[in-house]
């Protein structure tokens, strides 16, 4: 059975925009959708792929989703597939031994204005790193996502697409729910 991954951005963060796991299970019930599994209070659904594209699942759960919440929740839809090719372009496989320095930024689609991102000087955030690779952005920060100054550049660089957020085990381990 193939398997798509929902990212939800900016639910259960400092106790706001509550969305819990329960009702995300019976949420995406509600909504059709089978084999679902969530992973972590942060917005990480694992389900059966409805055999539609990723932006269209995506647009339907946005609107399921804010329909019974009352608020938007911007959603970041990928194939099982293309959650497998993301992890396997990491740009930082060195970081993949310590996966608390390495955090995948999640794009909607590919960004319509990097300016943000071009100019940023990567040796004035040393020894933090990024790099834009397809529809995800890849950020290694060596001394913890908490101290970097790189990290609230990247997330909050004005890309002209949401985006979310997650670390390197949340992405692992969502493949490894899609493939169990």
């Amino acid at each position: 059975m193939a398997f798509q991954i929902a990212l939800l951005r900016g639910i259960n963060v400092g106790g706001n925009r509550k969305f819990p796991m329960a009702r995300q299970r019976e949420l995406m019930a509600e909504l059709g959708f089978r084999g679902v599994t969530v992973h972590l209070q942060t917005g990480n659904i694992v389900f059966a792929d409805p055999g539609t594209p990723p932006e269209r699942t995506a647009r339907t759960l946005e609107d399921g989703f804010a329909a019974d919440l009352g608020f938007p929740v911007p959603v970041m839809v990928r194939t099982r597939d293309e959650l497998a090719a993301a992890i396997e372009a990491n740009p930082y496989p060195e970081a993949a031994a310590e996966p608390k320095t390495l955090h995948v930024v999640f794009l909607t689609g590919m960004p319509t204005d990097t300016a943000a991102l071009d100019a940023l000087d990567p040796a004035a955030y040393a020894p933090d790193a990024f790099r834009l690779v397809g529809r995800e952005i890849f950020l290694r920060c060596p001394d913890g996502i908490g101290r970097s100054k790189l990290a609230a550049k990247v997330t909050n660089a004005r890309l002209g697409v949401p985006a979310t957020a997650r670390n390197w085990n949340t992405v692992t381990k969502l493949l490894a729910l899609a493939d169990a």
